[in-house]
């Protein structure tokens, strides 16, 4: 049996991670790495202490906003940001790592991720928001579409 590469295994433990997702509409992983060592992961939910929408109902689906558009309409934080949040709260460096993620991050989570100094983001799904891949282009992070072989 062929051994997966280093971005299909860590793909995988994104779409691991996304499985704690309290999320209703998009289930969403990270894992933030470095030298091959994981870092940080995260996932979309609600903060701590706070009703997440597979209790309370989804605010989004309420108000009929689609995709990609009023992030701030939202209970849940991004995967991307739990992981940097992470990452910051134990005192990790996530300076010149790279992100692997489920969805490619909206404008929101790329402005923080090129603050955080990532280098490289590997993502999964698209996401309709085509001003966060531009800035990320301008801050020379590398970012691709992970396409898994036979899918």
């Amino acid at each position: 049996m062929e051994r997966p590469s280093w971005d299909q295994y860590f793909m995988q433990i994104t779409r691991l991670v996304a499985t704690r997702s309290t999320c209703l509409r998009r289930q969403v992983g990270a894992v933030i790495v470095k030298d091959k060592t994981i870092l940080a992961t995260g996932y979309n939910g609600a903060p701590r202490g706070v009703t997440h929408c597979d209790v309370s109902g989804c605010l989004r689906e309420k108000m009929q906003v689609p995709s990609g558009e009023r992030h701030e309409l939202c209970r849940g934080l991004h995967a991307e940001q739990n992981a940097i949040i992470q990452a910051a709260g134990h005192g990790v460096n996530i300076s010149g790592a790279t992100l692997y993620c489920t969805d490619s991050p909206c404008v929101i989570c790329s402005k923080m991720l090129i603050n955080a100094g990532v280098q490289e983001i590997v993502y999964g799904r698209g996401y309709p928001d085509q001003l966060s891949l531009e800035m990320l282009g301008e801050a020379g992070i590398r970012f691709h579409h992970f396409v898994e072989e036979g899918c």
